[in-house]
């Protein structure tokens, strides 16, 4: 940092490490919305008046006959009474109103550091990008409900996919403008790490994919998958695109091949940086790939119990922060050491 510049206001990088933490309890939540299947129970989107859960019975019967009305209800559902139903409704309730809080944390908060003069101009666009980002997420994520509304008893796992991207997306910039501020150095990133970070986010996107189509209820075994490496279903007569987003074999194997990749990447990284004497990040980024690896594998032997399978998503989180964290301190160690060197040599 150049001696002229001011530091960065230190209510300003809590804050965004804040919100960063509540973009990762959204993901959680979003992730347990999934997994007990209750994202179709609010058929509404009432993104200024929905506040507020029903009060009243009438209020309960009401919602519960819209319910009703939905393909989810008709064809999977059917059996399942009020108090089965407000079961479901509460985990998407939450969900829902989790996302406005986070609204609600970030646009206050930035409101009054604005008045206050307490933001520097060089964050004003990350701080926008995230505005905007935000907004869109709501919108991708009523996108997502209406696909399971209208022919199907599920939303499409594309489109959840689309929806976890975003999250992470949001999720990784405010970590990255967190970890800017606390070590504010300038330079290129390293190729390698960039491919690893990559690399991990296509494997949790690829994750996505598996619990939409609900592929970890099938070929529950390790290494292979009915006794064979490629089962002999995945591959069916929709077109190559359509297979790997919606068959469900084709979903849990590419996301075994993703997984083993990543992990074997890791090792590589771990290896290059000097195993033993590499830095913490490096330490912490095979530790985490592990932890995931061990878990993603409970998760399908033990056919997706939900403590494991939450364990299991939100581990992907913090695998995403621990490349992060690796990516943007690799970086700054390098840039600095070229800083040194420089300096040294000036001085000689």
């Amino acid at each position: 940092m150049s001696s002229g510049q001011a530091p960065p206001c230190r209510a300003v990088t809590v804050w965004l490490i804040f919100m960063a933490g509540a973009v990762a309890v959204m993901v959680s939540i979003g992730g347990i919305t999934r997994l007990t299947e209750s994202g179709l129970s609010m058929v509404e989107w009432r993104p200024l008046v929905g506040w507020l859960p029903p009060l009243s019975e009438a209020e309960w019967q009401r919602v519960f006959a819209l319910y009703r009305e939905t393909p989810e209800f008709r064809q999977v559902n059917f059996a399942i009474g009020l108090d089965s139903f407000r079961a479901i409704f509460w985990w998407e309730y939450v969900h829902r109103l989790w996302g406005r809080l986070l609204g609600v944390f970030f646009i206050l908060p930035l409101a009054w550091f604005w008045l206050r003069s307490r933001i520097d101009r060089a964050l004003w666009p990350r701080l926008l990008l995230l505005l905007a980002l935000g907004a869109l997420q709501g919108l991708i994520g009523w996108w997502m409900v209406q696909s399971g509304l209208a022919d199907r008893p599920d939303v499409s796992a594309t489109r959840l996919a689309i929806h976890l991207g975003m999250a992470l997306l949001i999720f990784s910039l405010l970590v990255w403008t967190v970890l800017d501020r606390l070590h504010p150095h300038r330079g290129r990133r390293a190729l390698s790490a960039w491919l690893l970070l990559g690399l991990i986010g296509i494997t949790v996107l690829s994750g996505a994919l598996v619990a939409g189509n609900d592929g970890g209820l099938i070929y529950n075994s390790i290494p292979l998958m009915g006794g064979e490496f490629v089962p002999a279903d995945y591959r069916s007569e929709r077109v190559w695109i359509a297979d790997a987003l919606e068959n469900p074999v084709a979903a849990q194997l590419h996301h075994r091949l993703l997984a083993m990749a990543t992990l074997l990447a890791a090792i590589v990284a771990w290896l290059r940086a000097g195993s033993f004497r590499a830095g913490t990040p490096d330490h912490v980024l095979l530790a985490t790939v592990l932890l995931q690896v061990a878990l993603g594998v409970a998760v399908l032997l033990a056919a997706v119990p939900l403590s494991l399978a939450a364990l299991h998503q939100f581990g992907a989180v913090l695998l995403l922060t621990a490349a992060l964290l690796r990516t943007h301190t690799i970086a700054t160690d390098e840039n600095t050491e070229s800083g040194n060197t420089a300096t040294i040599s000036a001085i000689q």
